[in-house]
């Protein structure tokens, strides 16, 4: 009683009391109380208890169903009997509300019934018993038809803490049981008021798939219940949830293929048809429209192989569809849209058309069919092209809207994708250009006239620019010679850069492109100026075309190095960001790339410059001011200088380059290693270059690693990991180097097992985490010679294993990773000469490591890490056979009987023992 009280004056204080700290308190300390044994009790009696008030019904529901769901094996299984008879005495109590309580209750008695198997419950199993509750006592139908409805949905509940045999038997159960519960519902069509109730369990009982005969269903009073109130006056929610499961049925793998069911369909279609005028009809709601839509789109999915056959009958349905692809409302419209893609595959793909035999006929039937559809797809291109258009209150639409109004966007992009797919691309551009010559005729010269069908034209012209020929030469022209007469309003401005970067391919390719790129180029300097939008839109654009058009740029390389220092010295009318400002890094890169050896170091000099002089200013200022400026004052030209090192692919003078400006960098990692942005962004340079460089980096390597060896030490940036890990990949088989990198090594490795001693200080520290064991994996599969022998793999193996079950994703794989690949050590050429030491470190850990990898497998780790964990226990097994299944054997012998049944242990353990033998599971 006094556990009672302490439960209604949580909920008093945690409802009414008017101070915060007093409710976080009160809502803490429910929430413990649900975790008890007592909550069992506790609600039962507060359920059963008249005087409670509806706060308390609800929150002793919530938490019965919970602990039924949970934690059903905290409790003897004597309870089982009582605990069903006080539910249903409950769902008796509450069968007139408030509702709440009842589906709570009702999800109990379900939930019940998942854990307990069918010969225990007793009374033939849940669904017999219920229908003899309901014959003993019809005034508490209500709520027994709400258990009915919930019971198979409650299959699919994983909340429910049901081992999974067992929930593989419910399902069973369910399935021979199907037909008394569809006699129940048929037996309750006759009381008017539960019509609603019964049509929501059907539906409910629909979707477990399982197999009635279509001949049955076809004239089952419950699917002629549904269809009758399809054309009844008020559209009822409950038939169209009915018709959409049923269509759903007919088309599921497991019902026997579309001609079993073909008694079915013959009713459900005519009738789905028969609604098409409504979708017209301006006095019905939008939710009936949109219930109606619904329906032609379940059908369209759903039957799309039979429609892709393109009969006549089919067309009728494609008709339908197009007519609700026309609906004004996008909500309604897009219903459709997965059709259309789902149609253009089996059209296009050539395994749709397996039957057909040879190759010839195979040709034939697919030219036949594309040429059925092609009306319905060049309709579907001019109905959607108007829903990207920008609405003339776009500027003043919240945040959430501009963001609808974007996603709507990239949906249509997607269709217009799938009929440029049907249609061939060119086709679906000269419908889409007829549309901008159209809006470009309302479009007058200033900033004000109506761009916005322009801009929408030429957003659905760039979204196909990957389906139309280089070397189109009839329509592309004149979409490129109109972009210079557009006005400069900036949204439009922004999708013609953007459209002009989509195309760079066919400029480059097409005979004409050539002449068009001086009035390009200058408009993707005007977008530079306008304003942010534009000018990432133009940046961008200038990327495409330098890395597609480079050959035919590098003559104009002076007036491109005018464009780029101009955005990034950051003086005058630009309006590129830091970032954006990359992309023009990028493009004088590649540009770079197709000068000739000689012409590349002067220019890669040049395009250094803008970010060389400010540094070597701030250093000049000396180390005191070097170490005061913000990370971002120095991060910004570093990351230009990464680009530039990443796209010049000129070694050489990439090389140069580095050893020049090396004691810039130099200086910037000794003042500022304890700055992990400021480290980050230098290594990504430094890495950078020693990817496009590899070998003649020569003396400026050592240099390098010299410092960040002595510099991790101190600061421990994990940036200096990733960055040794790119000089393992390139020099680690170089014998000239070994000296080098096994101290690198040692020093690196031996430091960061000091540092992550415990499994907090891998929680603390995922990122040397991650990165130390990426390293490793790098020395595994580059220098095993250097690394196994080394003092500092024993170390690193112990180190792992107090890290393995770290919550966080990367780090974890990245040391489960390192130890599959120690597993797999004989599966590499370089390493078998180290496999006599990898056994000494790794046998006499053998079981520990087993035992921790079980234990990821079942729950340290989450469900997503699976895989990764399983294939590490693969290879150990692969690796040490008889010797592993005995580690697996001792540990999985410690796992409870009441978590992990008999059978489970021995598949495990059979699974393991293939495995060793060399199966491949």
């Amino acid at each position: 009683m006094e556990l009672q009280n302490t439960v209604k004056e949580a909920l008093n204080a945690l409802y009414h009391h008017p101070d915060d700290a007093v409710r976080m308190q009160a809502d803490r300390w429910l929430q413990d109380f649900q975790r008890t044994i007592d909550a069992w009790q506790v609600s039962d009696n507060l359920l059963h208890d008249a005087s409670s008030n509806q706060e308390t019904l609800i929150f002793c529901s919530q938490t019965l169903r919970s602990k039924v769901q949970r934690d059903f094996e905290e409790l003897p299984s004597e309870a089982f009997r009582p605990l069903r008879d006080s539910l249903n005495t409950l769902l008796k109590t509450f069968h007139k509300g408030p509702p709440k309580v009842r589906t709570q209750i009702s999800l109990a008695v379900a939930a019940l019934a998942v854990h307990v198997p069918a010969d225990d419950w007793g009374d033939g199993g849940i669904i017999n018993w219920l229908r003899d509750e309901m014959n003993s006592h019809p005034e508490f139908i209500p709520s027994f038809l709400e258990l009915l409805r919930v019971l198979p949905e409650e299959e699919f509940n994983y909340k429910i803490a049901a081992r999974p045999d067992r929930r593989r038997q419910f399902e069973k159960e369910l399935a021979s049981a199907i037909e008394t519960a569809l006699n129940i519902l048929t037996a309750c069509l006759n009381i008017n008021e539960l019509k609603e109730q019964v049509l929501e369990a059907f539906a409910s009982w629909l979707r477990l798939r399982h197999r009635i005969p279509a001949s049955t269903l076809s004239s089952h009073p419950l699917v002629l219940a549904a269809l009758s109130s399809l054309n009844s006056e008020i559209l009822s929610e409950a038939s169209v949830n009915v018709i959409s499961e049923l269509i759903h049925y007919t088309a599921a793998r497991n019902s026997g293929g579309v001609s079993s069911q073909f008694p079915l369909i013959q009713v459900i279609v005519p009738q789905v048809m028969s609604l098409k005028p409504q979708l017209r009809d301006p006095s019905k709601d939008e939710e009936d429209i949109k219930a109606i839509a619904r329906l032609f789109a379940d059908m369209g999915d759903a039957y799309v192989e039979l429609i892709a056959t393109g009969s006549d009958e089919s067309m009728l349905i494609v008709h339908a569809l197009l007519e609700v692809a026309s609906h004004p409302e996008f909500d309604i419209a897009s219903m459709t849209f997965n059709f259309w893609h789902n149609l253009q595959m089996i059209l296009t793909e050539r395994e749709s058309y397996g039957a057909f035999g040879n190759e010839t006929s195979i040709e034939t039937e697919k030219t036949r069919r594309l040429q059925v559809f092609r009306s319905s797809y060049e309709s579907l291109v001019s109905l959607v092209t108007f829903r990207v258009q920008y609405p003339q209150d776009y500027s003043d639409l919240s945040m959430e809207d501009q963001k609808d109004f974007k996603q709507t966007r990239y949906a249509v992009a997607d269709v217009l994708i799938d009929a440029a797919l049907v249609l061939g691309g060119e086709p679906t551009l000269k419908i889409l250009y007829m549309k901008l010559v159209e809006a470009i005729s309302h479009c007058g010269k200033d900033q004000n006239s109506d761009w916005c069908p322009a801009e929408a034209a030429l957003y659905c012209i760039r979204a196909i620019s990957d389906y139309v020929s280089d070397i189109e030469a009839e329509v592309m022209p004149q979409i490129m010679s109109l972009f210079p007469k557009l006005p400069h309003q900036p949204q439009l401005l922004q999708t013609v850069c953007l459209t002009i970067g989509a195309y760079s391919r066919w400029l480059n390719a097409a005979s004409s492109g050539l002449s068009f790129l001086p009035a390009l180029i200058d408009i993707l300097v005007s977008g530079m100026s306008m304003c942010e939008d534009s000018a990432a839109a133009a940046a961008l654009a200038f990327r495409h075309i330098c890395n597609d058009c480079k050959k035919k740029l590098c003559g104009s390389l002076d007036g491109l190095f005018q464009i780029y220092q101009t955005a990034v010295i950051g003086v005058g009318p630009f309006k590129v960001s830091a970032e954006d400002s990359l992309h023009l890094v990028e493009a004088l890169s590649m540009v770079i790339t197709e000068l000739p050896s000689e012409h590349a170091k002067k220019a890669l000099e040049a395009v250094c410059l803008p970010s060389v002089a400010p540094l070597q200013e701030i250093i000049n200022q000396g180390p005191q001011v070097l170490g005061q400026k913000t990370a971002r004052e120095l991060t910004v030209h570093f990351d230009r200088l990464a680009n530039i090192f990443r796209y010049v692919n000129h070694p050489e003078a990439v090389a140069d380059a580095i050893q020049r400006l090396w004691p810039i960098f130099k200086a910037i990692f000794d003042v500022r290693a304890w700055d992990m942005r400021t480290m980050e962004s230098l290594c990504r340079a430094c890495k950078n270059a020693v990817r496009t460089s590899k070998r003649l980096m020569g003396v400026t390597i050592g240099s390098m690693l010299e410092e960040i060896q002595g510099l991790y030490g101190q600061h421990h940036q994990p940036c200096f990991l990733y960055l040794s890990s790119e000089v393992i990949k390139i020099f680690g088989s170089d014998p000239s180097c070994a000296n080098y990198l096994k101290v690198l090594i040692e020093s690196l490795f031996s430091h960061t097992a000091r540092l992550l001693t415990k499994i907090q200080d891998f929680t603390s520290r995922p990122d040397i985490a991650d990165d130390c064991f990426l390293l490793a994996s790098r020395c595994i599969r580059y220098c095993p010679q250097l690394f196994f022998p080394s003092t500092v793999f024993p170390s690193l193996v112990d180190c792992s294993m107090i890290g393995i079950t770290v919550q966080h994703r990367e780090a974890s794989n990245s040391i489960l990773n390192f130890l599959s690949d120690i597993f797999d050590l004989a599966n590499s050429t370089l390493g078998e000469s180290c496999l006599s030491i990898r056994d000494s470190v790794i046998i006499p850990r053998g079981p520990t490591i087993t035992r921790i990898l079980v234990a990821c497998l079942t729950g340290a780790l989450p469900s997503s890490r699976l895989e990764t964990v399983t294939y590490a226990l693969l290879a150990l097994t692969r690796a040490y056979e008889l010797k592993a299944l005995e580690w697996a054997k001792e540990c999985v012998s410690l796992i409870p009987s009441t978590a992990v049944t008999e059978l489970e242990r021995t598949r495990f353990l059979q699974a393991l023992s293939d495995a060793a033998s060399g199966a491949n599971i």
